[in-house]
């Protein structure tokens, strides 16, 4: 599962790293800066996401970095009072990776707007009910994990023919191996740089063999952090430092 992330680098800076075209959103819809470092990012918060898409039907398609909801909008949501998409039932925050090509909310999504979740490591917790303890699995060599994911848009019936459409997304997950299978038994899907294209192929039919695999697993460590984390009024670069006396650190092998 992953239900709390940490990213920190600029929606316009990963776009220059990753070649791509920056189409962010800079500010949320309350008003608040969503470009900035978030060591706490939670379900129904904006986040950056990366997609290949067409300008146009016959030209080759690009990548894009763009702003989303974190918690699958399916595009037969209904809306509610306000206009937004209902808020009943569960948030799809997450999807698993066996169920992409079966499942009604996924496999439309699956066909053709995969994309990418910029994360520079995620949260879980290990221990009983009340007494878990909270630890960070991050990229070792310091570089943005990328997990994979799905999108989707949603438009409500009644809003105006030139209203933008909401982007939402889930992230993908797989069964935990190594050492974070003692801490929980999912973990995101995260794919290599030399696969992201064919994971982004809209053109493609999705790659069932990249949905077996672990992408980048030797990059990614463990170590123990603050129950600061706990709660999502903190957001701080304190929430992934590690806990004192320094945690012991494992590369997932």
């Amino acid at each position: 599962m992953c239900g709390r992330f940490a990213v920190t680098t600029d929606p316009a800076l990963l776009a220059e790293k990753i070649k791509a075209i920056d189409e962010t959103v800079t500010a949320t819809s309350d008003g608040k800066d969503a470009a900035g470092p978030n060591y706490n990012v939670a379900p129904t918060t904006t986040i950056s996401s990366v997609v290949r898409r067409h300008s146009e039907p016959d030209d080759e398609a690009t990548r894009r970095v763009r702003s989303m909801r974190w918690g699958l909008v399916p595009p037969w949501a209904k809306a509610s009072a306000d206009g937004g998409p209902e808020t009943k039932g569960p948030l799809l925050i997450n999807a698993r990776s066996d169920k992409l090509t079966t499942s009604p909310v996924f496999r439309a999504s699956a066909k053709s707007k995969r994309c990418l979740v910029p994360m520079d490591g995620w949260y879980e917790w290990e221990g009983r009910k009340g007494a878990k303890t909270p630890f960070y699995l991050y990229g070792g060599d310091g570089e943005p994990l990328f997990a994979a994911g799905l999108w989707s848009t949603w438009r409500s019936k009644t809003a105006p023919k030139d209203a933008k459409p909401l982007l939402s997304c889930t992230i993908i997950t797989t069964d935990a191996v190594g050492p974070l299978a003692e801490i929980h038994d999912r973990m995101p899907l995260t794919i290599s740089e030399r696969d992201w294209d064919r994971w982004l192929d809209p053109d493609a039919p999705i790659d069932e063999g990249l949905l077996r695999g672990h992408g980048d697993l030797d990059r990614i460590q463990i170590r123990e952090v603050s129950r600061l984390v706990n709660s999502v009024r903190n957001n701080g670069p304190e929430l992934i430092e590690p806990v004192e006396p320094q945690a012991e650190q494992g590369t997932l092998l």
